[in-house]
């Protein structure tokens, strides 16, 4: 009986111990959201869009400059002055495929740049390679002042970027027909657009 009594006590007290239980607590409203559409991608800026030439003669010939160039709407500027050309004479003046001068003949900067595959032609023609670029003339010093646009970019990472291409002054007038290069004779400058 003493046990009976015992577990009596224990459940009695078991009882009282035991909180009622309490409704559950409201759901708190959900705060509101707002979403945040992601900001347009930013049009990539060209950090630099400039350029130098340093023209170094070939073997045996004597032609110097320096050029600037600037990218400006749909093409670069090529501004500056070549010396040592024969006086009052005509020139083909191109940009190469390859920044490399170090052949004596500058063969080494290869053909005119080129990356849509098009024949050479006038620079204004509906079709010619991304480098044919307008003669420059030497007057009677020989010193030509180049003020020319290339249908090129520049710092762009496009395939018609000229960055680290080459400049090359030829002996001759380029004839804008003659396939592949003009029939503008001997490069006799070479400089790499950095």
């Amino acid at each position: 009986m003493k046990k009976f009594l015992v577990i009596a006590v224990i459940a009695a007290l078991a009882a009282c111990s035991k909180p009622e239980s309490e409704p559950a607590p409201a759901a708190l409203p959900k705060p509101e959201t707002t979403t945040v559409p992601n900001p347009p991608a930013a049009t990539p800026v060209v950090a630099d869009s400039k350029a130098s030439v340093m023209l170094t003669s070939t073997e045996g010939n004597t032609a110097t400059g320096t050029l600037d160039l600037v990218a400006e709407g749909d093409g670069v500027h090529i501004r500056g002055e070549i010396r040592g050309l024969t006086p009052d004479s005509e020139h083909g003046f191109h940009i190469h495929e390859k920044g490399d001068c170090t052949a004596p003949d500058a063969s080494s900067a290869g053909g005119h740049f080129n990356p849509d595959g098009h024949d050479h032609g006038k620079p204004d023609g509906a079709a010619h390679h991304a480098g044919d670029i307008f003669n420059i003339k030497a007057d009677a010093a020989g010193v030509a002042t180049v003020d020319a646009v290339a249908k090129v970019s520049l710092r762009s990472g496009t395939p018609n970027d000229a960055l680290g291409k080459a400049i090359v002054v030829h002996a001759k007038a380029d004839d804008y027909t003659s396939q592949p290069a003009g029939d503008s004779g001997p490069r006799i400058a070479c400089g790499v657009i950095q």
